[in-house]
């Protein structure tokens, strides 16, 4: 017996996951979704980043649960918001999603629990950072703090 299903996202990972979870039988909304995932699942225009609008959605679908795909509403915290109206969320809060949306946060939590991490120095402005790549020479890599896709290394 199938259960009603949000996904939030509209990428290839939200995707894989719409059909995944109709394979098992569930019925599934993808909000926003894309025109690919609307050939195989229904979708609801309503964007990451409309924390009500999601949870009316899921209200409205009687949504048993809610995954979200894409880091940005994670970080934002939308499984917190998600959760506050008493529904069931597969992703972190938004405190946890940090981890995700701050390298440099991240770097710290990694060090201070003693976790193995490049060696690494968080800088503020062009000149200081071009400082640390004189004092450590290249190769090194530079992490824009924040969220960019998977894209935000030189």
């Amino acid at each position: 017996m199938g259960r009603n299903v949000l996904i939030v996202g509209g990428g290839g990972r939200e995707h894989a996951l719409a059909l995944a979870a109709q394979r098992f039988g569930h019925h599934v909304v993808c909000a926003p979704g894309n025109a690919g995932i609307a050939r195989d699942v229904a979708v609801a225009d309503t964007g990451v980043d409309d924390h009500d609008g999601l949870v009316a959605l899921a209200q409205e679908r009687g949504a048993e649960l809610v995954v979200i795909g894409p880091e940005a509403p994670l970080v934002a915290g939308l499984a917190d918001t998600m959760r506050a109206a008493g529904l069931r969320v597969f992703g972190p809060s938004g405190a946890a999603a940090r981890l995700e949306g701050s390298k440099a946060f991240a770097k710290e939590i990694m060090t201070a629990a003693g976790v193995p991490t490049a060696a690494f120095e968080t800088v503020t402005d062009v000149a200081h950072g071009m400082s640390v790549v004189a004092r450590l020479g290249l190769p090194v890599a530079i992490k824009a703090d924040g969220l960019a896709a998977g894209k935000g290394v030189v």
